[in-house]
């Protein structure tokens, strides 16, 4: 026994999978703990979940083997190492680079090069999996195999797939051994050809096993990272005068560190470095003696991001670092970010986000900081609209009459006024698009310190944006449009916001949960305890008691009010919280519309 873990010696066959095992051990001994002591039910209401998500499994025989002995050989050790490696956390330290401009170029050429041998893998790798899709056998095959509840069938379809993949030249191994010519004809060094190799054929595996269609080319201008997972192939560090350096080719750079957490960062690598040996020998004993992964901030490879500010070229250096990241500080010396306690339900919209904790309750727009957002998102759309006239001026043979693109291939010219329109926009859109990311994990911030559980829907974004199936007419007997919240997902990014949460929860010791589809947090009313379906445009709405609620607060306050032992709507819970809650949203209605804020989609009226 442990203060936070326990060791189970369990005889398990070889045929069950160890993650099945410990879930098994997980929920049998959650409940037989809440039957025994039903105290505990209220302690873990808060978290809702008894244990923790992680687990450590090894073998009897060999645990009791190196307690005995209090040695291992060298070949266990390696294994052993080689596991921490696979399976501890790593984060990236994303930093500027100090070369010269002259550098800089270089390395934008040598992306370009990368690009370019990328592309023509991937017009290789396309042309291939296009031919293996127009097979019939092959489409016949997916249906089956999708089709078919039955294993060994399935493992029948599955072993048929796999070898036409390879017949028509799908496979890993064509497209590496495919990438080393390509690579020494644009000049690329193999390590990097090879990485750019492994990028293209996980784009692959999504078309194959994933929800992908195909893979698409790089554009010209587009520039893609320099990466070799290895630190001492392609981009190699080195420790100069108690600083960290790099080298790329004949090329050697420092980096430019501008603030403590980055100083924090590059000294925890140093200590590494000074004393790997003994830092690695720590780490294995600590996995194999308490089950658990320390940090040991060993730097495993470095990635060269080249990127367009202002008119010129930067080149960052992202550097993937073992062991979760260092905590922040402000001026001061405190703590920048701080972890509350208690469940937070969070409705996201499209648009808006509306949550609902122990201490507070707010509704707030996505992906805004401050109203210079919307300023932007209006700037963008007139820029491209300005574009789009220049082009249509100088290329008029490739429009109908109508104004349409013509179909087939085309050549475009492009006249000064459009490149620097493009140019404006390209920077206006990398400024928004950092301005959205800074206020993702602002929010991101705020909610972790609100609470330690979260409790939200699951994402459904991408359903959204797709095309409407049926054609609808308005009352002025003209065809509706079937794109759907397309611009609204752009800008608001509530898949990223999403996500953005969800790592912030995990990493800091916080549970993330996604309710059940058939939750239905919009339609429930707790004062009849019944579902009620309602229309999308009800964004104010009375209960059956005549309270009036905002639909998106409403949500988010019953998802605050989650069973974790059901997985439904805690109905004690509604009715003892609804009070306090609804208190704290009339007056948060009240600020938004005395400070005049539009919460877009909303349904409050502002003057």
């Amino acid at each position: 026994m442990k203060p936070d873990h326990i060791h189970v010696f369990a005889d398990v066959p070889q045929t069950a999978a160890s993650c099945d095992v410990a879930r098994t051990f997980k929920d049998i001994s959650a409940i037989e703990l809440f039957k025994a002591f039903p105290q505990l039910i209220q302690f873990y209401a808060g978290c809702g979940i008894l244990w923790p998500r992680g687990y450590f499994v090894s073998t009897v025989i060999k645990m009791i083997i190196l307690r005995s002995r209090k040695m291992i050989t060298d070949e266990e050790y390696k294994r052993i190492l080689k596991q921490f490696h696979k399976l501890s956390d790593r984060h990236i330290l994303a930093v500027e680079t100090d070369m010269p401009y002259s550098d800089v170029l270089k390395v934008v050429a040598l992306s370009d090069k990368i690009r370019k041998a990328g592309n023509e893998l991937v017009g290789l790798m396309r042309k291939n999996y296009n031919q293996l899709m127009r097979t019939k056998r092959y489409r016949k095959l997916l249906f089956l195999y999708g089709n078919t509840k039955d294993r060994d069938k399935r493992k029948t379809y599955a072993k048929q797939l796999n070898e036409m993949q390879k017949a028509y030249n799908i496979t890993w191994e064509y497209c590496r051994t495919s990438m080393i010519p390509i690579g020494k004809k644009y000049g690329v060094d193999a390590v990097f050809a090879l990485t750019k190799a492994e990028d293209i054929w996980r784009g692959i595996e999504k078309c194959l096993y994933g929800n992908g269609n195909t893979i698409h080319f790089s554009r010209y201008g587009e520039l893609p990272c320099i990466r070799a997972k290895q630190i001492n192939r392609g981009i190699p560090i080195s420790v100069t005068d108690n600083k960290l350096h790099f080298k790329l080719g004949r090329m050697v750079f420092g980096i430019q560190i501008n603030d403590r957490f980055q100083q924090d960062e590059v000294d925890a690598v140093l200590s590494y470095l000074a004393e790997s040996e003994i830092l690695d020998d720590r780490a294995v004993n600590t996995l194999i003696k308490d089950g658990y992964y320390i940090d040991t901030y060993r730097p495993c490879y470095a990635t060269l991001v080249p990127r367009m500010i202002r008119g010129k070229y930067r080149v960052y250096l992202h550097l993937t670092i073992e062991g979760k990241a260092k905590p922040k500080y402000d001026r001061f010396g405190n703590p920048r970010h701080k972890f509350g306690k208690g469940m937070i339900g969070a409705d996201i919209g499209t648009q808006t986000v509306a949550y609902t904790s122990n201490t507070e309750v707010g509704l707030k727009n996505l992906s805004e900081r401050g109203n210079s957002i919307q300023t932007s998102e209006r700037k963008e759309r007139l820029l491209y609209r300005a574009m789009d006239r220049s082009r249509r001026a100088t290329n008029p043979q490739n429009y109908n009459d109508d104004g349409t693109v013509k179909k087939g291939r085309k050549t475009w010219r492009y006249s000064n006024h459009y490149k620097k329109l493009k140019t404006k926009h390209s920077e206006l859109c990398r400024i928004n698009a950092i301005n959205r990311q800074l206020a993702i994990n602002e929010d991101a911030n705020h909610l972790r310190s609100l609470g330690d559980v979260f409790i939200t829907e699951p994402k459904n974004a991408g359903r959204l944006m797709r095309r409407a199936k049926e054609t609808t007419v308005n009352s002025k007997g003209k065809f509706n449009r079937k794109k759907r919240f397309g611009r609204s997902i752009k800008n608001r990014c509530p898949s990223g916001f999403q996500a953005a949460v969800e790592q912030k929860f995990k990493v800091s010791g916080g549970i993330y949960i996604e309710v059940s589809n058939d939750y239905r947090a919009s339609q429930y009313d707790h004062t009849i305890d019944d579902y009620i379906k309602k229309k999308l445009s009800e964004r104010m709405y009375k209960l059956q008691d005549g309270t009036e609620v905002q639909r998106d607060w409403y949500s988010s306050f019953l998802l605050y009010c989650y069973d974790y032992r059901t997985k439904g709507i805690d109905k004690n819970k509604c009715i003892s919280e609804f009070d306090k809650c609804y208190s704290k949203e009339r007056a948060l209605i009240e600020w938004i519309k005395a400070n005049e804020i539009k919460v877009l989609n909303s349904g409050i009226k502002t003057a």
